[in-house]
């Protein structure tokens, strides 16, 4: 999501690496590169072409959404086709965004979430973009409710369960490396629930890696995730064995042949990331030749380090390593 402007006295630099929200979806970039310069055609063909592929098209949704012009060009298109659902879930999750940055109003942004929800019922992204909205600035109940929402309408929404999942870690931060932490009974209630062929298969890791995030922003744990136990501990070794297992059957598929799931780029980061601070040098490396050029910021900022310096360093270790 588009960060806040800094504080004043920060330096407004924009940071020498970006990541792109796209990964490896070229569609969707071609997309986005045309709605940035007014030709909101290529967005509607876009989301069009996508179906009812919920999981992709939440990823193509906000990979649109998040181009700084898209409400403005939206705004057009819906002027032009006033009945476009497409438009109104677009401009309501781009307005998500802006609320989510401190540019918005918060009840504006909820009644235009519900209005898409109201005209697409089946469609589960104006609910996403609610969680989106309420995970950052509502409490508790609020998530619980819209992810329940999203989930009625999808229920292995990938997105949805990693917000959910980083929410629900950050519950008692005081307790320490509690094993038996909420957040690790809902990730195996979600993979339970889950095809075999599910990413969410991969959901455990995420949730260690979110606690991470939380004791070491609390103090509890080092700040270096290699040095903090956090990856070398009886859970971890199960978490990382049961999720790399499943992504040497599992990772390459998909229901279409040749398709990747749209945000598998996410959790191959996430298993890097873990298999790296464990010390697991081979699978790691395995992992990073797969990623290739598609690193995102999470986990590698976690616990507040630079997410490419951090990415860079690993890489070039795992892949020196004999």
């Amino acid at each position: 999501m588009t960060p806040p402007p800094p504080p004043l006295g920060r330096s407004r630099k924009k940071p020498a690496h970006s990541f792109d929200p796209a990964l490896d979806d070229s569609e969707l970039v071609t997309a986005r590169t045309a709605l940035a310069q007014g030709r909101w055609t290529a967005a509607r063909s876009l989301l069009r072409a996508t179906g009812t592929d919920w999981d992709l098209r939440g990823h193509r949704v906000l990979g649109l959404a998040r181009e700084p012009t898209a409400r403005v060009w939206t705004r057009d298109w819906l002027l032009a086709e006033p009945g476009s659902t497409d438009a109104v879930v677009l401009l309501a999750c781009a307005s998500v965004l802006r609320a989510v940055a401190g540019r918005g109003r918060p009840d504006e942004v909820r009644a235009a979430c519900a209005e898409a929800a109201e005209l697409v019922p089946d469609d589960p992204t104006p609910w996403l973009g609610l969680l989106l909205l309420e995970r950052e600035l509502g409490d508790e109940a609020d998530v619980v409710r819209l992810f329940d929402e999203v989930r009625l309408r999808h229920p292995g929404h990938h997105h949805a369960h990693h917000l959910m999942v980083a929410r629900l870690a950050e519950r008692r931060a005081d307790v320490g490396q509690d094993p038996l932490h909420e957040v690790y009974d809902f990730a195996s209630w979600a993979v339970e629930q889950a095809a075999p062929d599910s990413p969410l298969a991969l959901l455990p890791v995420v949730a260690h890696a979110e606690r991470y995030r939380v004791l070491a922003r609390a103090g509890v744990l080092h700040g270096d995730p290699e040095l903090s136990g956090h990856w070398t501990g009886r859970r971890a070794r199960l978490v990382l064995k049961s999720a790399f297992d499943w992504w040497l059957q599992w990772g390459g598929t998909r229901e279409r042949p040749g398709v990747t799931h749209p945000r598998g780029r996410v959790d191959l980061n996430y298993l890097a990331h873990a298999q790296y601070c464990a010390g697991h040098r081979a699978e790691a490396t395995a992992l990073f030749h797969r990623i290739g050029r598609h690193n995102t910021p999470e986990p590698w900022s976690y616990a507040d380090r630079d997410p490419h310096e951090a990415f860079r360093s690993a890489r070039r270790t795992a892949l020196d390593s004999p």
